[in-house]
């Protein structure tokens, strides 16, 4: 177990998450593919039988029949759901030829995320009381935008716009698969052709920049959309570049990296702490999407580096809940070769946007509460402070309302279980 580091002022944590000079003053910090281990799970093949992202046939089994029973708290999760406006069966599409995110030409990038949302959550709805109209609304708006959407445009957000709502979108495909109509051989050419290209591009190049100039979440994002869309394409090369890029990649949104410092208290500092916390738990809950994507596909991306992701959301939720964390300084390195160069240095956490409230804690709780036994305490209380989760729609009008599909309490709350 790593020491926690004192007030030293040099003591700072650099480009790719190595400490300056070296490990000094007994802080662990890990770095590299030798040290990012996944266990592969012992599971029968079934496991890996679509669905199989976010939620699985056994998932969506079970809260059905929790609802059936008026089992508490699925049933206050299902009218959360069922309240929301995106979730109606009377929600139509928009569909764009282009989806534009950033300054200039006018961002439609609210249209998208507005019927992603909605095709999810129509889709969750026919997945769990088999309502036909809800069905038929989330198979027609996958449908409206597979046959018009052949860009994703816009500043370098539009990066953003196709991890975020690529694996989003992926996610909602995934539960219609096999629903009558509806085109999911069309949907999947829409997902790599206008979607990972872009997912793609950003991992290999980071948009022209330094390596450390795009935050975690950035990377987090379009790995998430890899993901996910290697799994509806039943991609295997794709699903094995993203859950490998999540244990070792070079950028911020690699593990070892987005939580390099590991705390006597059991914490691991999160990279973007010292930033924001708006975005430091965004990051959070993208790695959760991502780690129960691979715990779906039999990785044990949980797990990795001895829970490093639990010791992060501990961190994170720690400090969202008004309690302190220790914080090791962090040089930031912006700008693009042969461009511009700048130099940062964050030296505590950040309270801009602290106590953000983001429906993602439910799921990780989840698995390292009642999966694995393990004790989660700070990501517990941050439950509690959230309440039953809502998803899109139900956090404001902007674009962070929409950057996680939500719903936790109704989809991942379950009894103990063994893998």
């Amino acid at each position: 177990m790593s020491q926690t580091p004192d007030a030293t002022p040099s003591r700072t944590i650099g480009r790719r998450g190595l400490l300056t000079g070296a490990l000094l003053g007994g802080i662990g910090l890990v770095s590299g593919a030798g040290s990012a281990q996944a266990a592969r799970l012992a599971v029968p093949s079934t496991l890996k039988a679509h669905p199989a992202m976010v939620h699985t046939r056994a998932d969506l089994g079970r809260v059905a029949a929790r609802i059936d029973a008026g089992a508490q708290p699925w049933t206050d999760g299902w009218a959360r759901l069922v309240s929301n406006s995106h979730s109606q069966s009377g929600w139509r599409a928009r569909p764009q030829a282009v989806a534009y995110r950033g300054s200039g030409t006018p961002d439609n990038s609210k249209i998208l995320f507005n019927d992603v949302h909605a095709a999810y959550q129509n889709a969750l709805r026919w997945r769990i009381d088999r309502s036909v109209a809800n069905g038929d609304a989330a198979r027609d708006i996958l449908n409206a935008w597979s046959a018009t959407l052949t860009q994703i445009n816009g500043t370098a957000d539009r990066f953003l716009l196709a991890g975020i709502q690529g694996y989003q979108f992926a996610n909602a495909a995934e539960l219609m698969r096999g629903y009558p109509g509806f085109n999911l051989a069309r949907f999947q050419s829409m997902m790599l052709n206008v979607f990972y290209p872009l997912n793609d591009s950003f991992m290999t190049n980071h948009n022209g920049a330094f390596i450390t100039n795009y935050w975690a979440n950035w990377d987090l994002m379009n790995t998430a959309s890899v993901l996910a869309i290697g799994i509806l394409c039943d991609d295997q090369a794709k699903i094995d570049r993203a859950t490998t890029y999540f244990l070792s990649g070079p950028g911020n949104g690699a593990l070892p990296n987005a939580a390099p410092v590991v705390y006597d208290d059991g914490t691991a500092q999160w990279v973007e702490a010292g930033r924001d916390q708006g975005h430091a738990t965004l990051g959070i809950g993208l790695a959760g999407a991502i780690c129960e994507m691979g715990w779906n596909q039999g990785v044990d991306l949980y797990g990795a580096l001895d829970n490093r992701f639990l010791r992060a959301a501990e961190y994170v939720a720690k400090y969202n809940l008004g309690q302190e964390v220790p914080y090791t300084p962090y040089i930031w390195h912006k700008g693009a070769p042969g461009v511009w160069s700048g130099w940062e240095t964050f030296t505590a956490a950040s309270p801009a946007s602290r106590g953000t409230i983001r429906p993602i804690w439910a799921s990780i709780y989840n698995h390292y509460a009642r999966r694995r036994n393990l004790p989660c305490p700070n990501i517990a209380a941050m439950m509690a402070v959230v309440g039953t989760e809502g998803g899109g729609g139900n956090y404001g009008p902007n674009s962070g309302g929409y950057d996680q599909l939500g719903f936790g309490t109704l989809m991942s709350t379950a009894d103990t279980v063994s893998r």
